[in-house]
């Protein structure tokens, strides 16, 4: 087949690699010049274990083209897919103006019988819309289709390639043959239904993993008080099948360039339709005000943060990626130095991003995790890159000024916690006592 997919952010380039790597002719489209001359290189714009590798390959081979010619990549094109940002608006929802953008951009270039598919988060009832503007513009044949995606940061080629599932809502069985066609090279289950049931997958999924962190940092701070551990709860409710051991993340806050933009954008969608009191209301609302208590407790913990060496270890959101987007430092670098701290950092990846994205923050970017740490009286593990869950506990406690505190607020060297203490060196996890 050919395929377009337009937006050459995270969820595109990875769309059109791997699309591409099944044999299939793909276009990369953007208006991004810039953009589309470093794609065309195989320089990709973010970092994403794999990825560089499969669009190299795709490009050698001819099977991957960037451009910015929307006669180019459209007016040959058996599907389409739409793959640009849905930033949140004023009012919380998602604003779809770069959706209908593209639309009408695209829309004179279709060929008969194309498939214009969504891939893009947006809300319930998108696909009419798209449907009216796309035939003001052109008079041939088409069909619309929902293909949300489901990809992790960090795992998003082998999201793309092996996912649980594929979800296709189109209406029509031309629609649904052609994306499924298209998807016969990914051994998973292929889940047809309609496109707003669609979209509101993506959407009930994001919040549903948002709930369980919500969930299990809500009973970490009763953990806290009355004694018991986190870890062992969590142990314990595992065993229930309907509950499982799988993604319980206690720690500072979910983040991300999904979690927190999914759930706030449902429930600003609630809202629109009258559901005021949605649950989704009071998760958004948790999530944003903990990493500010966690930090205000941990204040009283190391005796305030002013004049103190805070090391701060990962800058990322999460690991084996570079995407800072609603990252726990984003909130902890501003808080401490709102509090006159001197703060240090270190990420395998992310300092050149924080640089540029942050040039206000007052931090000195250390190469090294053991430099980093050297000298510290509180250091603060936010990201549980391996280089920073491995490093041997005598080396960080010996680094540390005597008396130093070592914030895990990953919990992942909870197990070893009393060996921290046996340095002289004051541990804190979260749920933990």
């Amino acid at each position: 087949m050919t395929i377009t997919v337009i937006g050459t952010g995270f969820v595109g380039v990875v769309s059109s690699a791997v699309l591409a790597s099944f044999g299939n002719r793909v276009y990369g489209l953007d208006i991004d010049v810039k953009k589309i001359a470093s794609l065309t290189s195989g320089t990709i714009p973010f970092f994403e274990p794999g990825l560089e590798e499969m669009v190299k390959n795709s490009l050698a081979k001819g099977d991957l083209t960037f451009t910015t010619s929307y006669q180019e990549a459209v007016s040959d094109s058996d599907v389409v897919i739409i793959a640009v940002g849905t930033p949140s608006a004023p009012d919380g929802q998602a604003d779809l103006k770069f959706v209908f953008a593209a639309i009408e951009s695209l829309a004179p270039h279709l060929k008969n019988d194309a498939v214009v598919a969504i891939k893009s988060t947006v809300p319930p009832g998108t696909n009419a819309k798209v449907e009216k503007l796309i035939t003001n513009h052109t008079q041939v044949t088409f069909h619309t289709a929902s293909l949300p995606e489901f990809l992790k940061e960090g795992s998003a080629v082998q999201d793309t390639l092996k996912p649980d599932r594929v979800v296709i809502g189109a209406k029509d069985a031309f629609a649904i043959d052609i994306l499924k066609e298209l998807h016969k090279p990914i051994v998973a289950p292929v889940v047809v239904m309609s496109p707003e049931s669609a979209q509101m997958c993506k959407y009930a999924a994001n919040a549903y993993l948002a709930t369980r962190i919500t969930f299990i940092n809500q009973l970490s701070n009763l953990c806290e008080v009355n004694g018991a551990s986190i870890l062992e709860v969590i142990e314990g409710i595992g065993y229930d099948r309907r509950v499982g051991q799988h993604y319980w993340y206690p720690g500072l806050a979910y983040g991300g360039s999904c979690f927190p933009k999914d759930v706030k954008e449902l429930a600003a969608y609630s809202k629109a339709i009258g559901q005021d009191g949605n649950l989704l209301v009071k998760i958004d609302e948790l999530n944003e005000q903990r990493p500010k208590e966690l930090m205000d407790k941990y204040a009283e913990k190391v005796g305030g943060w002013e004049n103190k060496v805070v090391t701060v270890l990962g800058l990322s959101f999460k690991p084996n990626t570079d995407d800072m987007r609603e990252a726990p430092s984003t909130k902890v670098v501003p808080y401490l130095n709102s509090k006159n701290a001197r703060v240090k950092a270190y990420d395998p990846i992310t300092i050149p991003v924080a640089q540029k994205l942050y040039p206000s923050w007052n931090v000195e970017y250390i190469s090294d995790p053991i430099q980093a740490i050297s000298g510290s009286d509180v250091t603060l593990l936010l990201v549980e890159w391996p280089t920073l869950i491995s490093l041997p506990i005598e080396t960080i406690c010996s680094q540390m000024k005597p008396g130093a505190t070592f914030i895990d607020t990953r919990n992942q060297y909870a197990e070893k916690r009393q060996e921290f203490r046996s340095f002289g060196v004051q541990y804190i996890g979260v749920g933990l006592l």
